[in-house]
């Protein structure tokens, strides 16, 4: 026999069935004992009559403790004001393991406490309703690009060379040849795909090892990055905006009720719909100017200049054109205007900073290996690399969107670490 989930309970009303969970929350009144039983797929209150189960039902659903693990029978009826809409007239409760002393009470506990029990904090609604959020979003992503006759491509996570700056590596020894660093970017290797298969995307896990401390950053990550040949820097922004669009709305429309959990404000998600707003480097800098900033050219935005620039729209802003020093090798330069870089950086609104960052690849030979040697980088490393510019190359643009970045800012939370089950931190890799 199949096991009953919460979420199915529509299918049973006024049947007798048996839901395995876990003891959530409870309280009395009387002769009436409430539980409300969490199973992973929602939340169910099971309502203890005394004249109508055993006495040692009755006592037993007094005395448990929260996260115990029990087995509750009754009957299912519907009740709109129930969370899910149903509840259990309960006539039998088994024990399965008994918690005792769970740490985590409804009273207010400090971060680190919390990050200490993550192991445990994941089992509050708001952190459930987050990891269904960005599971959500990680479907979302697979069925856009897959729906869009793009190839799903798996980079190497172990790889000889940097991709975007070699201060920011984690380092490892690989057998008897030397060095070997963790992935920063699938993007090479994406890159490597779309001169085979045309369209492709990566998906996985990313690292920087970067000294930063603030509320938008992980030292490991997840990201997704889309490689096409024979699109320009205007194609990867019609792109990206349309994947984005995507989305925002399939999680509106099919994680509302975990939006709610989390009390999102979604006036503004709402908006996220093509056509984004478009501004160069140049422009993003006469807004900083208007608002007091004194910017100087050539330098990259900072997270406070990236909220002044989107503060000014309703929906996420796209910014292009950057200069060219302070962007990636690979990045291909405007042939208007040398000094820029055809690269894009799309800003989410309400604060929450770059969620999308792309480029036209430079695609000539000369150039890039010029580039290679200017930036310092091991010619034999990207060797390879060179080749895809050898043979039979193309204009070719792509972007990386950071998974937590976009499920911070699509649940509206005030710091990444809740994003990702066991966030990794320059301060934290437990547990």
């Amino acid at each position: 026999m199949d096991k009953i989930s919460i979420n199915t309970l529509g299918k049973y009303v006024s049947e007798e069935v048996t839901i395995k969970g876990w003891l959530y929350n409870k309280r009395s009144s009387g002769k009436i004992k409430f539980i409300v039983l969490r199973d992973g797929s929602g939340y169910l209150q099971c309502v203890y009559f005394k004249g109508n189960v055993t006495p040692e039902v009755f006592e037993l659903a007094d005395k448990l403790g929260l996260e115990s693990s029990i087995a509750v029978t009754g009957k299912v009826k519907a009740e709109q004001r129930a969370p899910g809409g149903f509840e259990l007239d309960a006539t039998g409760l088994e024990l399965i393991q008994e918690s005792v002393d769970y740490p985590i009470t409804p009273k207010e506990h400090g971060t680190e406490f919390l990050m200490d029990h993550r192991h445990l904090w994941l089992r509050s609604s708001k952190q459930v309703a987050i990891l269904k959020i960005r599971h959500r979003i990680v479907k979302a992503i697979r069925d856009f690009f897959d729906n869009k006759g793009f190839t799903l491509m798996d980079p190497p996570i172990l790889t000889p060379a940097a991709c975007e700056g070699t201060s920011t590596l984690f380092e490892t020894p690989y057998f008897d040849l030397g060095k070997a660093y963790l992935t920063q970017s699938g993007q090479l290797y994406a890159e490597a795909g779309a001169m085979a298969l045309g369209k492709v995307y990566t998906f996985g896990p990313t690292f920087r090892a970067e000294k930063s401390k603030t509320r938008r950053h992980l030292t490991e990550f997840w990201m997704v990055e889309p490689e096409v040949a024979f699109n320009d820097l205007n194609d990867n922004m019609d792109l990206a905006e349309e994947f984005l669009e995507y989305v925002v709305q399939t999680v509106l429309i099919d994680k509302a009720e975990e939006l709610k959990v989390l009390e999102r404000d979604t006036t503004k998600l709402q908006k996220v719909k093509c056509p984004l707003p478009r501004i160069s480097y140049d422009e993003a800098l006469e807004i900083l100017k208007k608002n007091g900033i004194d910017f100087k050219w050539g330098d990259d935005l900072g997270g406070a200049d990236e909220t002044i620039i989107s503060n000014q729209y309703d929906k996420p802003v796209m910014v292009h054109r950057y200069p060219s020093e302070v962007k990636a090798f690979y990045m291909k330069r405007d042939p208007e205007n040398p000094k820029l870089a055809l690269a894009v950086d799309v800003l989410a609104p309400e604060g929450y900073g770059e969620v999308i960052g792309g480029s036209q690849r430079e695609d000539n030979y000369d150039l890039l290996l010029s580039r290679i040697e200017e930036h310092n980088l091991p010619r034999e490393a990207f060797e390879w690399y060179l080749d895809l510019r050898k043979y039979g190359s193309v204009p070719h643009s792509g972007f990386g969107l950071g998974l937590e970045r976009t499920v911070s800012w699509i649940c509206g939370l005030d710091h990444i670490r809740e994003t990702i089950p066991f966030p990794r931190m320059i301060y934290r890799i437990t547990p």
